[in-house]
């Protein structure tokens, strides 16, 4: 199944690669740097981008997580800086409209305080005293750049200010990207009046579609740097991509991303209009997508050779990118987990 986007989908997808092709690798390597990162979120919120796909009363441009999956797959596919992207907007929905807005639109950025190497909703540390919060939460996705945590503690949960929280730096080999611990000391927190389970378990889906997303742009990418390395490279006084194993390996990578695309797509619909089945779709988006995704990049980084390790060649972007993706908000065995647990056992036939 090839899944078809509306024109004004496309044109959206179109107008934000443009705005995002205009910074080069070199810019993107720029971004790395002290306040860089910064800076881009800067524009990319005064721009108008970073609110779409959010809804109008939350301060966003309208859409749905259809429109987000299309702006994480090319801020995948140009190795952006989108942790505070991705943690804003998966927090958005539980926010206050106040605070929303003061995020989607001001960069103040509010951040699900939940560990990152797990699915969202995976029992935390975190426990409240009233509205007193104390314990720690590792792996806190974009923890640097919010301004407000949403933290699950005790069954509900809470808006903190950030300022109130304790912040320990982690490093990750993909630069793009930034994760914290955040320990929370006698912190006190507002409760927000929702459902806290139902909200987890509802953003726990958006973030395995949204991560899919991320990892089909850097698919896409890998695949592009690959067969254009393939067409450079010679042996034997021939281009290397015309052997035969070589087209295999970039025809096996082609079907991926394109079978990738049309499930991430039908994922994000599934959610946002909550099919029967969108929970068995956004499992299965997370854990093949980004399977796939790592597999990609091991064989984009083969058919580069030594030139793909290193720091010059853009192929060590994606690939770390691809690679981190494959962990974030859940491994593909802890989705395969859950696609197993919720479909109907089928007797075998003797």
């Amino acid at each position: 199944m090839r899944w078809t986007l509306t024109e004004d989908q496309e044109l959206f997808r179109d107008s934000f690669r443009g705005w995002l092709d205009r910074f080069a690798a070199e810019a993107v390597r720029g971004r790395f740097a002290a306040g860089a990162a910064a800076a881009f979120e800067r524009r990319f919120v005064e721009e108008g981008w970073f609110s779409v796909g959010s809804p109008e009363p939350l301060g966003g441009q309208g859409g749905g997580l259809l429109e987000l999956a299309l702006a994480a797959e090319q801020l995948g596919r140009s190795a952006a800086p989108s942790s505070a992207w991705l943690a804003s907007v998966l927090a958005v929905p539980v926010l206050p409209p106040e605070v929303a807005r003061a995020c989607l639109s001001g960069g103040e950025f509010a951040v699900l305080a939940v560990n990152a190497d797990k699915p969202v909703g995976s029992p935390g540390s975190v426990v409240a005293d009233g509205a007193v919060l104390t314990g720690t939460v590792s792996l806190v996705l974009a923890a640097d750049r919010a301004a407000k945590f949403v933290v699950p503690a005790s069954g509900r949960l809470y808006l903190v200010d950030a300022a109130d929280a304790r912040l320990t730096r982690r490093a990750l080999l993909d630069r793009s990207r930034s994760v914290a611990d955040v320990v929370f000391e006698g912190v006190r927190g507002t409760a927000l009046p929702v459902d806290a389970v139902a909200e987890l378990d509802r953003l726990a889906l958006r973030a395995a579609v949204l991560v899919a997303a991320d990892s089909l742009g850097a698919s896409e990418r890998m695949l592009e740097l690959a067969v254009e390395y393939s067409k450079q490279r010679h042996q034997f006084g021939v281009p290397i991509g015309s052997f035969q194993a070589v087209k295999h390996a970039a025809a096996t990578m082609l079907v991926a991303v394109e079978s990738a695309r049309s499930l991430v797509y039908y994922a994000a619909a599934s959610v946002e209009q909550e099919h029967e089945d969108f929970p068995l779709h956004a499992a299965a988006a997370k854990a093949q997508v980004c399977g796939s995704a790592a597999g990609t990049a091991d064989s984009a980084l083969t058919l580069h050779g030594a030139i793909g390790y290193t720091w010059e060649h853009d192929l060590q972007l994606f690939y770390k990118r691809a690679k981190l993706d494959s962990r974030l908000f859940g491994s593909a065995a802890e989705w395969n987990e859950r696609l197993a647990a919720a479909l109907p056992l089928v007797p075998a036939v003797l």
